[in-house]
């Protein structure tokens, strides 16, 4: 019965390990159609940087977009970095 077991465990071991290197295999195929496309915008003048800061930009709901970008401006004044409202006001 032992035996049985066992070897139902082996077996059912290397399907999943047999499915992941199938989907490892898929992952990189996709990696590489990716960056083909990147290669096709940049082609085409687009800034890649940019590209793929727009694309994690679309996976955020638009409260998490407003938030990140407040937080953003808060640490660019502190930092000095953004103009201040009296500049713009003189």
């Amino acid at each position: 019965m032992a035996d049985t077991k066992t070897t139902f465990a082996q077996g059912q071991l290397r399907s999943l390990v047999e499915r992941i290197e199938r989907l490892e295999e898929e992952k990189k195929t996709i990696a590489g159609d990716i960056k083909e496309v990147y290669a096709e915008a940049k082609a085409n003048g687009f800034e890649t940087k940019i590209l793929r800061k727009v694309i994690s930009l679309r996976r955020k709901e638009a409260t998490e977009r407003e938030e990140e970008q407040s937080m953003l401006d808060l640490y660019m004044s502190a930092l000095g970095m953004l103009p201040s409202h009296t500049e713009e006001a003189a």
